[in-house]
Formats: structure tokens, sequence, C-alpha cells
């Protein structure tokens, strides 16, 4: 090996287990064993979650950080510092995916499916990161 290789990306949030589920959900993830909610009455105080793909890779972990300040994009009052761009087909499957990210709790912070060359919606996931779906 001549190079780092990614493991996943980290998320911080303050809700680390209801980031996951978002995340989960919306990308077709499952957690690393030993990662699952626990059953109820258990309470979940975990505050460090790992996603994996299909292959059993990681994705990415969501961190527990009870401080957390949203960002405040496009406002620069609170920076976005990270976000992660989603790729669809075309665009019937992006309205789709738009759809069903909202349905599990995100939000548009900017539409720009007018854009022919690459349209795309911006939105923000439960916690506030910003993230991009984008036909490509």
């Amino acid at each position: 090996m001549t190079h780092p290789e990614l493991l996943h990306t980290a998320i911080d949030a303050r809700d680390p287990r209801a980031l996951a589920e978002f995340y989960r959900e919306l990308l077709g993830l499952h957690y690393r064993p030993g990662d699952e909610p626990p059953a109820p009455p258990a309470p979940d105080d975990e505050d460090w979650l790992v996603l994996l793909d299909s292959r059993d890779q990681r994705v990415l972990a969501i961190q527990g950080k009870a401080d957390l300040r949203p960002s405040t994009w496009p406002s620069e009052e609170v920076p976005m510092q990270l976000h992660m761009d989603f790729r669809v087909p075309d665009a019937a499957e992006l309205e789709l995916q738009r759809e069903r990210a909202e349905a599990l709790g995100a939000r548009v912070l900017m539409d720009r499916t007018q854009v022919p060359e690459e349209p795309l919606y911006v939105l923000a996931d439960p916690e506030g990161h910003p993230f991009c779906l984008l036909v490509g």
C-alpha cells in the first residue's frame, strides 16, 4: 500500500441513533455488528455508530456531539465544513430520492433542478448537515 485508504466518513450528531437511522434508510446501509439499536426497554446511549454497505464495507460513522451547531448554509454564520454528494441516474430518480429524503426528515435548502447541465437539490439531514442529490 502506498496511500492511505478511506475507512469511512464520520459525522457529528446531537442524536447519533436518529442520524444513523436517517442515513441507514436513505442509503440502504446496515449497522456494523454490535451497533444495532438495543431492544426496548434498554437505553440507547451509543455515541459511535458505524454503517456498512451491502459488501460490509464501512461507509459512515456517526459520532455523538452534544453541543453541535447545525450549519446555517447558505449563510456562513456556521459553515457547512463538509458535505456529501449522492448521485442518481436521472431526473425521475432525483425527485423520488428527494421525496424519500424529506420523508425521512431532510429539508430542501436549494432547488437547482432547472439547471440542465447538473440538476440537483441541496438538502439538510435531520442534524442540519447539508448534502446534495444530483443527476450524474
